[in-house]
């Protein structure tokens, strides 16, 4: 797959991550970038701008672009360690690759381990999602899953609480229990959680607001419920 974008193409090398061909603006003036590739002794391309844009499909690509193999994904039961509290984000049918880069760049800042997507109804791994996560996308376990309902009741029977957010209940966000592994749930852009997972969550917690506007970008609302779980 196509990527671009300096820290997206840097964290692909440090992991290692198989590039077929990288290239680069052929006018590229940040000599640390290139120094960086040739002392991980990374072969890259020079190429007109104009090329660039049409491998980038007219994106930001900071004179980077490389092709790389797809990010790959897990199966539920191959991240569970009981051997410790863990912390997953789930979406639920999240669709702006924008806000799911944005969400998995903070999902890699707090150390949660892992986020779980529905293979349908979702933003796709793309170059675009790997951009905005700024280079996240390596480090950040992303679970596929058929369906949300039933990630949900297979974690509960882990023991994890599953705690989704909504704007009508009473208990604040700050009161989630952070003793125990848990898995917050963020819905949708426009619609928020579909009823029938919000009805299969252990607690709904609200984050208030005191301003004319009664929504938060759902990126911001995930980060500021990350955040608190690292309040433990």
């Amino acid at each position: 797959m196509i990527i671009y974008g300096k820290n997206v193409v840097r964290e692909a090398v440090f992991a290692k991550r198989p590039i077929q061909k990288l290239w680069i603006d052929e006018k590229l003036s940040d000599y640390r970038f290139i120094q960086f590739l040739e002392d991980k002794q990374q072969p890259y391309i020079k190429m007109s701008k104009k090329d660039l844009n049409q491998l980038a499909k007219d994106q930001v690509h900071q004179g980077i672009v490389a092709d790389v193999k797809p990010y790959e994904t897990y199966e539920l039961i191959d991240v569970l360690d009981h051997q410790k509290h863990q912390r997953f984000l789930i979406l639920d049918n999240i669709e702006d690759p924008h806000n799911l880069g944005a969400i998995m760049r903070t999902a890699e800042a707090t150390g949660f381990d892992g986020i779980i997507l529905s293979k349908k109804g979702q933003a796709p791994l793309s170059a675009t999602v790997a951009k905005v996560s700024s280079g996240a996308i390596e480090h950040v376990k992303v679970i596929l899953v058929s369906n949300i309902n039933q990630a949900i009741l297979n974690l509960q029977k882990e023991g994890f609480i599953v705690i989704g957010t909504d704007g009508q209940t009473e208990t604040r966000y700050d009161e989630m229990p952070l003793d125990t592994s848990i898995a917050i749930v963020m819905g949708n852009e426009g619609e928020g959680i579909r009823p029938l997972v919000k009805k299969n969550c252990d607690m709904l917690v609200k984050i208030p607001m005191v301003g004319k506007i009664n929504s938060l970008n759902v990126s911001v609302a995930a980060a500021l419920m990350m955040y608190q779980t690292m309040k433990k």
